[in-house]
């Protein structure tokens, strides 16, 4: 193959537009509740009122008799399935909490199947419930895995401490909400499953159907060429996929199934809740000598799942001594899920505030503080970073927005009747990436395609895989032309844990290569080209042209034009196929991407409303493969890290167990009105060791630490401490 290290001196061809930007906002984009299907149903789920027991009896006759209806199923008929995972698809009649699934109508439009579910009469068997976080905590207990990670002596690092600091931090349940709610569009052929989803990984709902329905995976189909917006929660899959083709099998008839904005509470997964209780133990120049970090989170009856809040302080900073521990309180609520960050958003937030608080307590400046505790290595296994560059986040931002100038006394900032205050914290997120397979084709009219089986959740995979392709090539990238979202496609891995541009941007590049390779091949062994004869790895491509890289090449040895070429030989595309491996040393080291993020806020002074008025950050994420989608990603995490620490809570009510704000009136999130000015800007330093592109994903560094740097400004501001999420206008009043 042509040698990779050539190309990673050329840096890539930027799009300098969104590759699918124009199809969104012509509405040429279709998602997965909007392709055409003819005769398609409408399925509605029925959700359970009661939080616990078990569903006794579902009287259909009426529902059944209903304009419209063709089908209603409940756990009393429905088809019996293979391995499920942990969702609910009436597979029995046990109730874990209010909104699980309990039955589902088909009809001829979405409603009349709500107008027949409302005919339906459930009686339950009730039971006990065990409702409400704070009063369950007695009953907190490790989960099913993890536990306990211990490092050096706690007990003799406390004893000789100079400052302790020793606070409890709280975060409330969130609810991922993306702009496309959850959506299936299932239709049987035989026992050929075709299915349109809103998901986060094609390849996973291809594998989850094929089981549930015990037929082969080549016999089930998934398409998802966009997704509006994921956040975690569209990373598994839940139970209206499996419905949606249960009630399709059952109804005879393509069955389209939309989860209405209520119904994204509870049934598809939020972010637990959490209560950090944080010590820290540091000397008199601030070296922490102990970290202990205890995180409990509610978990669902149904299966343990941990907010794994104190995972990062293993790694942020260096101490001598640490302990750090997860708990969960099993109570009936739905499960928890994945959500931006997961754990790090949540836990950066406790850490960073302690971290603040220690630094007052030191009366040291917090970014210094953070400069002495900064890990050289990873403190967990002692291996060395494949590529860290924090110091220069924290001085390029602390110098961008003004740090020097900030007060350290809070409330000494007044303009008018705002208290301004400024505050930072430290962004990081792990690095991952798995392998991806791609095919790309060098096609006879000079375009280029290349197509692998992962998905664009609204974060820019086309416009990167574009470029990827480009890159190897040496062309324009707006000449590429990328498919994604459809399992038939080279087999790829889910878009989350920030490790979609990592795995798939190699693999289309790999693949890129070996069309190179082969295109040089060809014109080799071509009698009537320029380049007959020569060495095929001298050959390289630029801007629709192959060429010898050597600068001695002779007079005749001119570049020729691919198409040409391609002409000359039969005319077809030339075609190769590509797996991305992973570094063979993976284990030698660690991989992470870091962050600094500072916040000016203004607080009024009679009414405490909080205004965010500039965010400034900077990323140490490797190679930035597109300015304007990485900054976005960057900048939209930013905003969700607003809606973190200001707007965002899930109310459970305390005897039914369910979410009392399940809809955009009374669950807040920012709108423009809350975001002012965002400063985002990346070291752009290449990390080889961990990807051949250099790059590391950025998808969800951007929310952590923001909470953190808003708590720690409002503090700078006002003198008010508040460790418990959002910050509302009452505890600041309080």
């Amino acid at each position: 193959m042509i040698a990779m290290q050539e190309d990673k001196a050329t840096p890539a061809r930027q799009l300098d537009h969104r590759y699918d930007g124009v199809a969104k906002v012509t509405g040429r984009a279709k998602y997965a509740a909007e392709f055409p299907v003819k005769n398609v149903a409408y399925a509605y789920i029925v959700q359970a009122d009661i939080p616990s027991g078990e569903v006794a009896s579902i009287d259909q006759g009426a529902a059944s008799r209903a304009a419209g209806v063709y089908a209603v199923l409940t756990p009393f008929n429905a088809p019996k399935l293979g391995p499920v995972g942990n969702v609910n698809v009436l597979q029995d009649t046990t109730v874990y909490y209010s909104g699980q699934p309990i039955a589902v109508v088909v009809a001829r439009s979405l409603p009349e199947a709500r107008q027949a579910a409302t005919l339906l009469r459930i009686r339950y068997n009730e039971k006990p419930a065990k409702i409400g976080f704070e009063k369950h905590l007695a009953d907190a207990r490790p989960p099913g895995r993890g536990g306990v990670q211990r490092r050096g002596d706690p007990a003799a690092s406390l004893a000789k401490a100079a400052v302790v600091l020793d606070q409890v931090y709280n975060t409330p349940i969130e609810v991922h909400n993306p702009m496309e709610p959850h959506a299936t569009l299932a239709t049987w052929d035989g026992d050929k499953l075709q299915v349109y989803d809103a998901t986060q990984g094609i390849s996973g709902v291809k594998g989850n159907l094929a089981r549930a329905f015990n037929i082969p995976q080549d016999s089930v189909h998934v398409d998802c060429p966009y997704t509006g917006g994921g956040f975690g929660c569209k990373g598994y899959v839940w139970s209206h996929t499996i419905l949606a083709a249960m009630a399709a099998k059952v109804a005879g008839r393509p069955v389209k199934l939309v989860l209405g904005r209520e119904q994204m509470f509870g049934p598809v997964g939020a972010r637990p809740n959490t209560r950090q209780h944080i010590k820290l133990a540091a000397a008199k120049d601030g070296k922490l000598l102990l970290q202990q970090h205890e995180s409990t989170c509610y978990t669902s009856f149904i299966q343990d799942w941990v907010e794994g809040a104190a995972n990062q302080t293993t790694l942020l900073y260096d101490s001598e001594s640490l302990q750090v521990e997860h708990k969960v309180v099993p109570v009936n609520l739905g499960m928890g899920t994945w959500m931006r960050a997961p754990g790090e958003s949540t836990g950066s937030f406790g850490l960073e505030v302690a971290m603040d608080e220690l630094a007052e307590k030191l009366n040291m400046d917090p970014v210094q503080l953070r400069i002495i505790n900064n890990a050289e290595k990873d403190p967990r296994q002692g291996r060395p970073w494949s590529s860290k560059h924090v110091l220069e986040c924290y001085k390029q931002a602390a110098d961008r927005f003004g740090w020097s100038k900030r007060s350290a006394q809070p409330g000494q900032h007044r303009e008018g009747d705002w208290l301004v205050g400024h505050g930072m914290a430290t962004a990081n997120y792990g690095a991952g990436r798995s392998p991806s397979s791609a095919v790309v084709r060098i096609l006879p009219n000079g375009r280029v395609y290349a197509g692998i089986g992962t998905q664009d959740i609204g974060t820019g995979t086309y416009t990167i895989l574009a470029q990827a392709a480009a890159q190897a090539l040496n062309m324009d990238p707006s000449l590429v032309d990328v498919q994604l979202g459809d399992t038939s496609l080279p087999r790829s891995g889910g878009s989350g844990g920030s490790t979609t541009a990592a795995s798939v941007c190699p693999a289309v590049y790999d693949a890129a290569i070996a069309a190179k390779q082969k295109l040089a091949e060809l014109a080799v062994a071509d009698p009537k080209s320029p380049f007959h004869g020569a060495n095929a790895n001298d050959l390289d491509t630029r801007d629709g042209r192959l060429f010898l890289r050597s600068t001695m090449a002779s007079a005749g040895a001119d570049p020729e034009s691919i198409t040409a070429l391609i002409a000359r030989n039969g005319g077809n595309a030339i075609e190769a196929e590509a797996t991305s491996k992973m570094p063979e040393d993976r284990d030698t080291f660690t991989s992470h991407s870091w962050g600094a993020v500072f916040v000016e806020v203004a607080v009024h002074a009679h009414t405490h409303m909080v205004q965010v008025r500039r965010a400034v950050a900077t990323y140490d994420i490797g190679n930035l493969i597109n300015k304007k989608t990485g900054t976005n990603q960057l900048s939209g995490g930013i905003v969700w890290g607003i809606g973190m620490a200001l707007h965002e809570e899930a109310v459970i009510d305390p005897v039914y167990g369910r979410t009392v704000n399940e809809n955009f009136a009374e669950y807040h999130v920012p709108v423009n009105a809350d975001v002012h000015e965002i400063d985002v800007t990346c070291l752009n330093i290449p990390d080889y060791k961990f990807s051949p592109l250099g790059a590391r994903g950025i998808g969800e560094i951007g929310i952590t630490g923001v909470a953190a740097a808003i708590s720690n400004a409002i503090y700078n501001a006002t003198g008010k401490r508040v460790r418990d999420l959002p910050i509302t206008l009452d505890k600041l009043m309080a």
